[in-house]
């Protein structure tokens, strides 16, 4: 069987003379050559290409870390993070242990108004208890602080309800401590204690 040659000098393939591209039973052999002697208008094609391309891809870069530099503000971060006070709150009032579970961070703690600490799975069960029935959970003069990934909120707060079918009121003053990791705004520490004046 011969070896038949195509001639790629014809005007038809564009290239340049003295090159040959030969094929050999449905497998081609294309020599350095080839792609070294292809017409300039191809050559500045593919190089407009890759401009293009890095322009594109610049482009991208710089949005990425736009957006994520505008996240970061601290006014956003302060709308995010009360958006998330507010999420636990009304989880808190319904007993929603899945939203909770999400908010608190693993070594969550927690002080409450008798001074006792809970961890997230004592604050959890604390909550999943069929005894105790929130009617009212108010925050009120709260007041956001940045610092990085970690944000400080204080205000006041208000909770009324039924505990062992006896009625209970709070009125207190809170911190909870917030930070980002991975990408993610959980509550690692809260505390609440009761005024003096009351």
């Amino acid at each position: 069987m011969t070896n038949p040659t195509i001639d790629l000098r014809s005007e038809k393939f564009a290239l340049r003379p003295r090159v040959n591209l030969q094929v050999r039973a449905g497998q081609s052999t294309v020599g350095t050559a080839v792609l070294a002697s292809l017409h300039p208008r191809l050559q500045n094609m593919k190089l407009q290409k890759i401009r293009v391309l890095l322009l594109v891809v610049a482009s991208l870069a710089w949005w990425a870390l736009d957006s994520a530099a505008a996240q970061d503000k601290p006014e956003i971060v302060s709308a995010t993070i009360l958006a998330l006070e507010n999420k636990w709150n009304a989880a808190y009032k319904r007993g929603d242990i899945a939203t909770m579970e999400s908010l608190l961070a693993d070594d969550f703690i927690i002080t409450v108004e008798d001074g006792s600490t809970l961890s997230k799975f004592g604050y959890i069960a604390h909550n999943g208890d069929s005894t105790l029935h929130v009617e009212l959970t108010e925050m009120s003069d709260l007041k956001v602080r940045t610092h990085g990934s970690t944000v400080v909120v204080i205000g006041a707060y208000h909770e009324k309800g039924l505990s062992k079918g006896k009625p209970y009121e709070y009125r207190d003053r809170f911190t909870d401590v917030w930070m980002k990791t991975n990408g993610r705004w959980q509550v690692v520490a809260s505390h609440y204690s009761i005024p003096v004046s009351q």
